[in-house]
C-alpha cells in the first residue's frame, strides 16, 4: 500500500514563519512536522510515499534526501502551480495506481493507528473511511455530519443540516474510486473526491481517541511545542526506532550558556544563547541568536522575526 501525503500549502496562517521555511518543514520539539507523519506511515509498515510539494519545494527536497530516512521511499509531486488538495491528488493518480491508499496531511501531530484504521476501512467495504477526531472545537472550525454511521456533510457544505463533535483529522484511506470525481485543476478534495463518495458508494469513519493536533495556527504551534502534558514527547522511541529521530527540548548542537535561563521552551538547532538572557514558554526556531541580556516570554522566534503569544490569542479571539 501507498501513502500520499499533502505536503504542498502555503501555510499563510503561519506567517511570518513560513516566508523563509515551508509548514512541513516547520519544527514540533526540534523534529520537522513532515516527520512526524513519514514515522507514523513507518510504523504501520508504509515504505512507499508521494508527497506534493509546492511551496518552498526544494527546501523540502533537499531536508528529505539529506535525512536519508531509513525504510522509506519517497516519490516527489512538484506542483508549480498549486492544484489545492484536490488537484494536487488528481496529479498523481497514474503514481498511486489501481489500489487503495492512505492519504494524510503534513500538518498534523497525532498518534493514529493506521493498522487499525485499514482494518476499520476493509470492515467497512466502502470506498473511503475517514479518521474523525472528538472535540469541543468541531464546531467553530467546521464539524462533519454524519448519520446511520456514515458521513454525509462536512460543515453543512451540502446543506443537510447535519453537525457534531467530530472534526476530520487529515487521515483517510481511499479507494482509487476516489479518481472518478476529481479534477485536475485547483479544487479541494471535500467538494470533488469526498462528496463523490458519499453519493457513490458511501464515506465511512473512523473515530480516534487518542492524540491529535493541528498546527496549523501560530497559536497551535506554540502550544504544541510547549507540549505541556508530554504527550507528544511520549513518541519519542517509536520515532527514535521508525526514523531516527526524536522530538527534544534543547537541539544538542545550540549553544546555551550556562548563565542563561531557560524554562518550558524548545532551542531549535544553531541558536546561541547569550549570557544572563532570560527565555520562558518560547519556541526557538533553528539558528535564533538571543543576544546576552535578552528577556523572551511567551513568543515564538525565527532568525527574521519575533511572534509574542499574547498579540496571537488577542487576534484569534476578534
Amino acid at each position: 500500500m501507498k501513502a500520499f501525503i499533502l505536503a504542498a500549502g502555503l501555510g499563510s496562517r503561519l506567517r511570518p514563519l513560513t516566508s523563509f521555511m515551508p509548514k512541513p518543514l516547520i519544527p514540533v520539539l526540534n523534529v520537522p512536522s513532515l516527520f512526524y507523519t513519514i514515522s507514523l506511515l513507518k510504523q504501520a509498515g508504509i515504505s512507499e510515499i508521494i508527497c506534493n510539494i509546492h511551496h518552498h519545494a526544494e527546501q523540502i527536497r533537499g531536508v528529505i534526501e539529506k535525512s536519508h530516512l531509513p525504510g522509506v521511499h519517497i516519490t516527489f509531486s512538484e506542483e508549480p502551480t498549486i492544484l489545492g488538495t484536490g488537484g494536487g491528488l488528481k496529479k498523481c493518480e497514474k503514481l498511486i495506481g489501481d489500489e487503495e491508499f492512505i492519504l494524510v496531511n503534513s500538518d498534523i501531530i497525532t498518534d493514529i493507528d493506521f493498522r487499525e484504521l485499514l482494518r476499520r476501512h476493509a470492515a467497512s467495504k466502502r470506498p473511503g473511511t475517514l479518521t474523525l477526531y472528538a472535540t469541543p472545537e468541531a464546531a467553530s472550525l467546521g464539524s462533519v455530519g454524519v448519520e446511520g454511521g456514515v458521513i454525509k456533510d462536512f460543515a453543512n457544505r451540502r446543506h443537510t443540516g447535519l453537525c457534531s463533535s467530530l472534526l476530520y483529522t487529515g487521515t483517510a484511506v481511499l479507494s482509487p474510486n476516489i479518481f472518478r470525481y476529481m479534477t485536475t485543476e485547483h479544487s479541494s478534495i471535500v467538494d470533488t473526491g469526498f462528496t463523490g463518495l458519499i453519493d457513490h458508494g458511501g464515506l465511512g469513519f473512523y473515530e480516534h481517541q487518542g492524540l491529535w493536533m493541528d498546527i496549523g495556527t501560530m497559536q497551535r504551534y506554540w502550544q504544541a511545542n510547549l507540549d505541556r502534558t508530554g504527550v507528544i514527547r511520549n513518541l519519542a522511541e517509536s520515532m527514535r526506532l521508525a526514523i531516527g529521530l526524536s522530538p527534544h527540548a534543547i537541539s544538542s548542537d545550540a549553544m546555551v550558556s550556562p548563565e542563561a535561563e531557560i524554562s518550558n521552551s524548545v532551542i531549535g538547532s544553531g541558536c546561541r544563547i547569550g549570557a544572563k538572557s532570560v527565555i520562558s514558554n518560547s519556541v526557538l526556531l533553528p539558528g535564533v541568536e538571543v543576544k546576552p541580556g535578552r528577556v523572551i516570554i511567551n513568543s515564538v522566534l525565527d532568525p527574521y522575526s519575533v511572534t509574542v503569544m499574547e498579540e496571537v490569542q488577542q487576534k484569534e479571539g476578534d
